[in-house]
Parts: C-alpha cells; sequence; structure tokens
C-alpha cells in the first residue's frame, strides 16, 4: 500500500533544469519488499506522464539493518542495466563496508553492531565468526559479496546536483563552498548541517538522519523515515514548481 504526502513549493529560486522531474529515494537499509513496490509506483507514474529528462536517485545506506542487502544491490544493479537515469549514491554503510572490504578494521565492531549483521547473513556469513577472527574478516566479506557488488559500492558517487537541488546522504558543511564538501561531510555529516538555516546556494535534499515524516525546510529536505524499523520508505518527486512525497506502508 501506498500513502503520498504533498507539500507546497518552497522557495522559488530552487529548480531543476527545463523539462527535468526527480525522483529521489531515502535510506533503503536492506528493505528490498519497500523498494521493489516504491519503484513499481515510480515506474508507473513515469510511463503515464513522461519527461523530457526523467532522474531516478537513491540517497544511499542501501545495505545493513534489513534483511535484504543483497537483494537491494542484485535489483540496483539489474535496474542500472535499463535506466540511464538511474544514479545511486553512497551512504556511511556503504563507506563503513568498504572500508572493511580494504582490509580497515576499525570500524568492524561498529559496522556489525549498526546493521552489518543483516548484511552479513544476506551473503551466508556468520557475523560470529567474523568477530571471532577479525583479521580473517576482510578476507571472508570479499569471498562471499559477488565482485560486481564490490564494484558498485566502490564507484557509488557522493552527491549528484541538478540544477539548483543538491542530492546527498547526509548533508553538506556550512559555510564551505560546495566544490570543497569532503566525502566524510556528505556521507556522514548530522548537528552543523541539520541545526544551519543558513543559505547554501542549493536545496540540499538528503537521507541519514531518520525523521517522523518528511521535513521540508528552506534549505533542505529530509527524507529517510527509516525504513528498516518502520516499513515506510519514502520518496521525493520534484516535477516543475511541485514537490510531492510517496511513501510504502506496511
Amino acid at each position: 500500500m501506498f500513502g503520498a504526502l504533498f507539500r507546497r513549493t518552497g522557495p522559488a529560486d530552487y529548480r531543476l533544469p527545463a523539462g527535468t522531474r526527480a525522483y529521489a529515494i531515502g535510506d533503503v537499509h536492506g528493505r528490498r519488499d519497500l523498494l521493489e513496490d516504491l519503484l513499481t509506483r515510480i515506474d508507473a507514474e513515469r510511463a503515464t506522464d513522461p519527461r523530457p529528462c526523467d532522474h531516478l536517485i537513491l540517497l544511499g545506506d542501501l545495505i545493513d539493518r534489513g534483511p535484504e542487502s543483497r537483494g537491494v544491490l542484485d535489483l540496483l544493479l539489474a535496474r542500472q542495466a535499463i535506466d540511464p537515469r538511474l544514479t545511486i549514491l553512497g551512504g556511511n554503510h556503504e563507506a563503513m563496508l568498504v572500508a572493511l572490504l580494504d582490509g580497515d578494521l576499525r570500524d568492524l565492531e561498529t559496522w556489525l553492531h549498526f546493521g552489518g549483521e543483516e548484511c552479513a547473513m544476506s551473503y551466508g556469513l556468520d557475523p560470529i565468526a567474523l568477530l571471532a577472527d577479525p583479521a580473517a574478516a576482510p578476507a571472508l566479506l570479499r569471498a562471499a559479496i559477488p565482485e560486481a557488488h564490490q564494484a558498485l559500492l566502490r564507484a557509488l558517487p557522493d552527491s549528484l546536483r541538478l540544477g539548483d537541488v543538491l542530492f546527498v546522504h547526509a548533508g553538506i558543511r556550512p559555510g564551505v563552498p560546495l566544490g570543497a564538501q569532503s566525502p566524510q561531510d556528505l556521507r556522514w555529516i548530522r548537528t552543523p548541517f541539520l541545526r544551519s538555516t543558513a543559505e547554501h546556494g542549493v536545496l540540499v535534499v538528503h537521507g541519514h538522519t531518520v525523521v517522523g515524516e518528511p521535513e521540508v525546510h528552506p534549505n533542505r529536505i529530509a527524507i529517510d523515515t527509516g525504513a528498516s524499523a518502520t516499513g515506510r520508505l519514502t520518496a521525493l518527486c520534484l516535477d516543475g514548481t511541485q514537490r510531492r512525497f510517496l511513501a510504502t506502508a506496511i
């Protein structure tokens, strides 16, 4: 089932390029079922009411917490082959897993505690075994995770800008030029960004920090509605001057 929330437009300055529509999907966190449902709804809208340029953006944190991290990446790899306007951004959870694949063990316990257990199990790995022999964990992960999945995780960009809108996982560092933002901030920042009322020069669309309902602020829109725990995965549709939210509901 789907719910939809509608919001009036904010500042008229923030616009996508002419003829462009964009759907941004919040943090999936291993919920392939919710992602499939939301994509079905979006595909139906795109087919019924096409645009010259129609973007679909995933805001990162595709994996962990939910039961189907592997299934989510399988779905998105298949989607890449048929949807040239698909952009998949990287989140902090993807960054942690890539670091582990590269042999950096500092975040092994943190990753497992914050949803990596479910991710590991989706690839047939025992999380207890990973902790029992941390030195072997990178090799075990590399052996279990298909090369195509590893390549996808490594290739995820940190942001996408369309006109006056910046799509990113976590946010930006206020006061820092957009071209000088650090990947760490783009994937991890919280308080300095969330508390800022500054004009960033773009409207920032982001996930990372869970909200009960999508939040529309003068300088940002937050759409991580905690899919893994709530069963609600949210998408924002930007279409001309219209802003519209689509959400799965269970």
